[in-house]
């Protein structure tokens, strides 16, 4: 049972694992295979059983035209014992009289079929007897089966099995196998009856050829068994009698006539039993089982390669079959794991109409979640545009203030020069702050912005710090986010150069590292503890969206957020910074050409 179970449990997994063309097809050739083997085990049992039917009707018309010969040979002994018995017997006085000269003459007119013909008194002793007429010594016919039977039963006719003629002397034959057949009559000696025996001894040859005659087919034979059973005939006789041989002719003496099955020394035959009628003889027909499966192992063999192409056939239709099913379904299959990996997908709609439906459902539904991630799609832009112009507007206005304080101051107290300097870099500050509205600017803009914006830092701090802001080759025609240098140059001031003291410098470099834009913006101010640097581009400590508590523009944050915003996390800000050695900022870009800023723009904006 465990067996059964795991190969039961094996046949799941495994089904579980096929695709569907391989289930359709496997299925469909299973049952047709199925079907037709039942068919042709059904046709193979009617032609057997047609065969074994022929075989048994071959067997009785084999064993009714023995049993007409046999019966045709025995009538022949019938009507010679008849012919002793009224035309010579009834009229013969053996007082006046022999009986020798009419039996010679019949014994020579049936010779072929005789051995002798012999007459008995009442007391076994011999009358007539031709042609042989010395009894062996030590022969009592009076004792013998023959006589003491017919003796019994007067009216009838004893026909005894095989046996070796064993009564008269036969120089010439001295083992002729006979069979005898016997009966009372009645001698008239002196016009007096008395009781006697009529002997036939016909020559068992005679009975032997008429059932070797007869051919049952391939392996089949016939014998002869009287009423008990014991054999007359049988084609291996020999063998038997010497015990090298078993024939279950027992058995068959109770058979009826017909044909029967038995099993007999573990092989099924057929046994067809004819009577011979009133001799109580059975003519017993044996027929093998290789007789009538003969004819089915040929149909076999021939129909295993027709059954087999069949079955091929099916399968290979079936294949083609079902493939024409399931590849509209594998291709919707491998639609939607398409569909998985991006959106543009063309969903065919081919196949049976539940297959169609589907893909139309499918096709649907793609098209609705495309309509719905574009409007996520609008809406984050919208979000994402609005959230950049939030930090972009958190420009602190105390530097617009200070800056105009200071030009009234410097008007006030006779600086015109400086005053005019100061209007004048504040004007090209805000004309490429506003950019007629465009995030992504130049990079010589950006850097020209950060020009006027320390022009009029260092204006207002008394030139306690210097600045350079430069370009490496390989960043020409390169763009950037704007407003990125401002808010890192207020910061540097702010807290990198408020003791400076005339000896502050900051220095901003653009370079180009592979595909990426940097920036790095130095000083050597102060600087800050490593965990300080690290939590200005932390959005959760509060003090890093807006700077120092003397404001920082923007601040660092708000650069970071607004890079990896329109960029993606992989650019942003990083922080270098020790106590006393000052503070290095390096923004990382990508390095965006005018034709890929112009894309970018319009999704930005």
């Amino acid at each position: 049972m465990s067996f059964f179970r795991n190969l039961a449990r094996k046949w799941a997994e495994n089904y579980r694992k096929m695709n569907i063309q391989m289930v359709i097809s496997l299925s469909f050739t299973l049952v047709a295979a199925a079907g037709i083997l039942i068919m042709g085990l059904s046709l193979f049992w009617r032609f057997s059983a047609a065969n074994r039917q022929s075989v048994a009707e071959n067997s009785q018309r084999i064993l009714a035209q023995a049993n007409l010969n046999l019966d045709s040979y025995l009538r022949r002994m019938m009507r010679i014992s008849d012919t002793v018995y009224y035309r010579v017997i009834k009229n013969t006085d053996l007082a006046q009289g022999s009986l020798t000269p009419s039996m010679n003459l019949l014994y020579e007119e049936n010779r072929d079929a005789l051995v002798s013909l012999a007459v008995f008194d009442s007391r076994g002793a011999p009358v007539s007897s031709v042609p042989l007429s010395t009894l062996k010594p030590g022969v009592s016919p009076s004792g013998e089966d023959w006589f003491l039977t017919a003796t019994r039963s007067m009216e009838n006719f004893h026909f005894s099995t095989p046996h070796v003629q064993n009564l008269f002397d036969d120089p010439d034959r001295p083992y002729r196998w006979v069979v005898s057949l016997s009966r009372h009559v009645q001698l008239t000696r002196d016009g007096s009856t008395q009781g006697g025996i009529l002997l036939v001894d016909m020559s068992f040859a005679g009975i032997e050829q008429v059932c070797r005659d007869a051919a049952l087919g391939d392996g089949g034979y016939l014998y002869l068994i009287d009423g008990d059973g014991e054999l007359i005939y049988h084609p291996r006789q020999q063998l038997i009698y010497t015990g090298l041989l078993e024939e279950n002719n027992l058995t068959a003496a109770g058979y009826k006539d017909g044909s029967h099955m038995e099993q007999f020394q573990g092989q099924p035959r057929l046994v067809t039993v004819k009577t011979v009628g009133y001799t109580g003889w059975k003519l017993v027909g044996v027929a093998p089982e290789r007789s009538w499966t003969a004819g089915s192992l040929q149909l076999f063999q021939f129909a295993l390669p027709l059954v087999l192409f069949s079955i091929f056939l099916m399968a290979f239709l079936n294949f083609h079959i079902s493939a024409r099913i399931s590849d509209p379904i594998r291709q919707l299959e491998r639609s939607i794991k398409e569909l998985e990996r991006g959106w543009d997908v063309d969903i065919q709609e081919a196949g049976c109409y539940e297959v169609r439906q589907l893909a139309h459902a499918v096709r649907s539904m793609v098209s609705t979640m495309h309509h719905l991630m574009d409007d996520i799609i609008e809406q984050e832009g919208q979000k994402r545009r609005s959230e950049l112009e939030v930090l972009q507007s958190q420009i602190n206005p105390h530097f617009l203030y200070n800056t105009l304080d200071s030009v009234i101051w410097m008007t006030e107290s006779g600086r015109q020069e400086e005053a005019v300097q100061m209007v004048t870099s504040l004007a090209r500050f805000f004309r490429i702050s506003l950019s007629k509205g465009k995030n992504i600017i130049p990079l010589s803009d950006e850097l020209e912005h950060g020009r006027h914006y320390m022009t009029i830092q260092e204006i207002r701090f008394k030139n306690t710090f210097s600045t350079e802001i430069r370009s490496l080759p390989g960043t020409e025609g390169l763009y950037c986010l704007k407003l990125t240098l401002q808010p890192l140059l207020e910061n540097a001031i702010y807290h990198g150069m408020a003791s400076a003291e005339g000896e502050g410098k900051i220095t901003v470099t653009a370079y180009r590292e592979g595909e990426d834009l940097l920036i790095d913006v130095s000083d050597n101010g102060l600087g800050m503890r490593p965990e300080v640097a690290a939590s200005l581009l932390d959005p959760s400590v509060p003090s890093a969206a807006s700077g120092s508590s003397s404001g920082s523009g923007i601040g660092v944050c708000n650069v970071h957020q607004r890079i990896q915003l329109t960029f993606g996390e992989k650019y942003g800000l990083t922080l270098f910074s020790e106590p006393d050695e000052g503070t290095l900022v390096r923004i990382r870009l990508p390095a965006l050409t005018r034709e890929a800023a112009q894309l970018l723009q319009g999704d930005v904006l």
